[in-house]
Formats: structure tokens, sequence, C-alpha cells
């Protein structure tokens, strides 16, 4: 028996991965090196094109619980993550390339996969497929996702932040440190005073952006809000949001700046860093231009500036079932951002979920409801909620969990308890998998 998953990024890498490790050929169809989507650049799989946090580690956070969740499950995306870390805190942030290379590697050394470096048109409905192709869909084959689910599709716009070379900040401006002290100094923070904060907000708004092209409706998701449109909710807006200052007092000066714009280290070697919160889809030229009115960065070298582009995903409420399984077809079924889930570590979750689960459906074994107590299993069902009216693409959180049934009301201790119910029946699921392919 083969599988065709389409997309290797980190849903298809992730699905491709748990089949072959599990005796299933597959067939892995990716159209790089041939051809790249607006966002993409690097020839390997699984690659980041936006931030290289997978955001939060501990449990007590959903995307954390979620991120040892697919650990127990045997996570291909998480056990590269873990080896690729980079210091970010709380988080769990990786070297990009180094991520990447890795995952590349672990596909390509499984003698369960073929690796079909072809852009994909269409798929088979006779044959067992997962279509992982990412919110970046090329043409012919969005054509085809089209005409099979009859047109039922949704779209929004997403961006990315720009990238700084380290020797380029100018450090007698800025300082390294953690908010309220918490965890190691890990990132750079440069510090505005009001009068900056004010002419930087001013040129900000009135920057010229790039044109969008591809769609009528340019809506954002919430998300991934460029900071210039961020900026435009109001003057005040990114003093709570990326440019927060609290619990992050100066120590050149030992005062607390009006507003810190923070930097995160982006590689191993550390000579990388991403501007946090700074997604944009400013022309090239204006974000160097606002962008080095931030102290520290008047001599900044962009690495890479931000980008905006369309990002697609489809109707998954009247589209799919829980297993990520088509319901028009049981032999089709979807993975990552195109099914509305959102980032990176949900991508990926998602990818492991369809691929557990046409593992099991291969194997004539009862598919797996990992249930709304799990974040994987929560994940699933939210897409896959038909009583959703206006489907929108979702993070992982403990809203949309099963709730304890006991009132808690200190939220660390209620959601440590969410999280220990969690970990217990994921390693329920764990050996059920186990023991049903033996």
């Amino acid at each position: 028996m083969t599988v065709n998953v389409i997309g290797a990024g980190l849903a298809g890498c992730e699905a491709a991965y748990v089949l072959a490790q599990n005796n299933i050929k597959v067939n892995l169809y990716e159209m790089k090196p041939k051809k790249f989507s607006p966002a993409h650049k690097s020839e390997n799989f699984a690659e980041l094109v936006c931030s290289n946090s997978l955001r939060a580690g501990n449990i007590e956070n959903a995307v954390g619980l979620l991120k040892e969740e697919m650990r127990r499950l045997g996570s291909l995306i998480m056990e590269c993550a873990d080896k690729t870390r980079v210091p970010a805190g709380g988080a769990l942030a990786v070297d990009r390339d180094g991520f990447s290379r890795l995952v590349t590697e672990k596909i390509k050394s499984s003698p369960n996969i073929t690796v079909i470096n072809e852009e994909i048109s269409e798929f088979d409905t006779g044959e067992y497929a997962i279509v992982a192709s990412g919110p970046l869909t090329s043409g012919a084959l969005y054509e085809n996702i089209q005409k099979f689910f009859g047109g039922e599709y949704l779209h929004f716009y997403d961006a990315a932040a720009p990238i700084v070379s380290y020797e380029s900040i100018d450090m007698t401006k800025a300082y390294k440190a953690a908010r309220y002290g918490k965890g190691d100094a890990d990132y750079i923070n440069c510090p505005m005073t009001k009068d900056e904060y004010f002419k930087f907000y001013t040129e900000l708004i009135n920057a010229e952006c790039a044109e969008v092209h591809g769609f009528e409706n340019g809506s954002v998701f919430e998300g991934c809000m460029p900071v210039e449109q961020m900026a435009k909710r109001g003057e005040m807006t990114l003093l709570f949001g990326p440019l927060k200052p609290v619990g992050l007092e100066n120590p050149k000066n030992g005062t607390l700046p009006y507003a810190v714009v923070q930097l995160r280290q982006d590689n191993t070697d550390a000579t990388m860093y991403n501007i946090v919160g700074f997604q944009t889809h400013l022309k090239f030229g204006e974000q160097k231009r606002v962008f080095s009115l931030i102290p520290g960065l008047e001599n900044a070298e962009f690495l890479r500036y931000g980008v905006m582009h369309r990002n697609t995903y489809i109707n998954s409420p009247k589209l799919l079932n829980k297993y990520y399984q088509a319901q028009k077809c049981g032999k089709i079924f979807f993975a990552g951002q195109l099914t509305g889930v959102e980032g990176y570590v949900e991508s990926a979750a998602s990818g492991l979920n369809a691929g557990l689960n046409m593992l099991m459906l291969l194997n004539g074994k009862e598919m797996l409801d990992f249930t709304r107590e799990t974040a994987i299993g929560a994940l699933a069902n939210y897409i896959s909620n038909r009583g959703i009216v206006d489907f929108q693409p979702m993070n992982v959180n403990f809203g949309i969990m099963d709730p304890l049934g006991e009132r808690i009301r200190k939220k660390r201790e209620k959601n440590e308890k969410i999280a220990a119910r969690s970990l217990a029946l994921t390693d329920v699921f764990a050996k059920k998998i186990s023991e049903a392919l033996l």
C-alpha cells in the first residue's frame, strides 16, 4: 500500500514520516526546488517562512501542551525542533535553517519515503492521499481542490517580519533582558522614549505599502496582522502589543522605556535576529527607512525584508471530519494550514493526526478520536465543528478544549490540571496505537 503525500511542509513531513516509520510506503511530492511559492526561499523541507519561534514551551500554555502531546506520539517535527533549539526565554525557537535541514535529512534517509520533486496539479481520488500543500497552494492544484470540494473556499492574507544581522545592531543603545527578569536574557531590547515612539509611529502609519495581488478581499488574519495596520487602529495600540515595555527595565539607566522593540535570535550562531511582531507589507525601501528609526537599528543590515502573501484555507467544518478525512472521499485526507489550523505547531500536529489516522485506516483499525480533552484532539474537533458559521483560522487554546467540570479560580492551577488530564489521555492513545500496529 502506498500513500501520496502532497507537500513537504511541516504537516506533510509529519504525516509522511509517521506512515513511513510504520512500514507504509509514501510518495512525497514537493515542487521545490523546481518551483517556489512567493514566501519560500530554501530548497529544504519544513521551511519556516515567518518567525523561527514555535511559541511557549511550558505545558500550562496550550501550545506548550500540544508540543508535549506530539512528543509522546512520536513527532518528527518536535524531535527536530528540540535538537535545533536556540535561546528564546520560555519559548521554543529554532535555528531556522538547521531545523529544516534536519527534517529534510530525516525524510530523505527513510527507506519508505520516495521524494518526487514535481508540482502536482491534481490528486487521484482512487488512491490514498494526504493533501498538505499549504496556504500558498499553487494554481492548478488549487483549482483541483476547489473542484473536488465544489468551490467552498475561504482565504486571507499573511505577513512575515524582517530579519537583521546581529553585528549591525547598536548594543550601546539596545540591551539584553527577559521580561520581569524571568528566565535568561535571550531577547535584544531596543528602548524608545515617548518622542522617539511618536516619531516612529507617525512615519509607520504614513509609510507606503506594497500592492497585494490575488484577491479583491484583502482580509488579514489577526495573529499575523502587519504592524503598520495594527498601528492604524490607534496611536497607543502598539504599546499594548509588540512594543509593550512592561517588565523590561533598561539596566543601562534603571528606567522603564516608553516603548520597546524586541528582537529574537533566529539561528544557532546568533548572527540573525527577527524583529518580533513586525510582520509587514511595507515596500522594502520604506521598511529600511522607518525601522531604522528604532534606537539601535539606525544602521541595521536587513538580511530579509518583511513580506505579505495570500494564504488559503478550506471551509473545513463543511468538508472534513475530526480525522482530517474528506467527508466525500474516505481515501483523501487534508492537513496543515490548508485546513484552518493556524501556526507552525498546529500545522505539524494536524499532519501527525492525519498521518496516524491514515495509518489506522490502512491497517483496518478504528480511527483515533483524540477528543477535546487533548490539545491535538481539540484542534481536530474545532476544524470539523459543523456548528461554526463563520469559520476562521485558529491557534490552539484552552478555550477549544473540554472544561474540567470543576471551578478552579487560579488560572495556572486550572491549566496544570487540564494539561495533566490531557497528557494522561495522550499516553493511553500512544499505547493504543502501538498495540493496534503489533
